[in-house]
């Protein structure tokens, strides 16, 4: 029987033995220590620490004494007499505020007094429920009946 040809190769066939190809090779000592930081996406990832950013600087600690209740200059202005602009004020801000809360009390007051005065002024009867008069009702109630005949 005749056989088909065997088809060619399309690739070409090395003739010389296979020889891999020479690769770098980096010391750790070379190549500089590495940092982790993290990228946009929060996740850590390797860099070279001379191209990493610098770290934030430690914020100074806090001085958590605690502050006079009241304010040692502005005691000093007031007992010089220099603060008699700012007595002045605050008075003026208190009358104030005393007045918008009488106005205040006066119309919420002046409610409770037209509800009593509306209470007085009501017939007797509307309150007592009805008792004092005679009310008659009357109701027809009509039934007729037919039959089919």
């Amino acid at each position: 029987m005749n056989e088909p040809p065997l088809p060619t190769p399309t690739h070409s066939v090395p003739t010389e033995p296979y020889a891999p190809e020479l690769a770098r090779v980096e010391l750790a000592a070379e190549r500089g220590p590495i940092v982790w930081v993290p990228d946009a996406y929060g996740r850590m990832v390797p860099m070279p620490k001379d191209l990493a950013p610098p770290p934030t600087p430690r914020p100074e600690p806090r001085d958590l004494t605690p502050l006079p209740l009241l304010d040692p200059i502005a005691q000093r202005f007031m007992g010089a007499g220099i603060g008699g602009g700012a007595l002045a004020a605050g008075v003026g801000y208190g009358v104030g505020e005393a007045l918008n809360a009488i106005a205040g009390a006066g119309s919420g007051a002046l409610v409770w007094v037209a509800l009593a005065v509306l209470a007085w002024r009501a017939p007797v009867r509307a309150v007592a429920g009805g008792r004092g008069s005679t009310v008659n009702i009357r109701k027809a109630v009509i039934k007729r009946s037919q039959f089919h005949g």
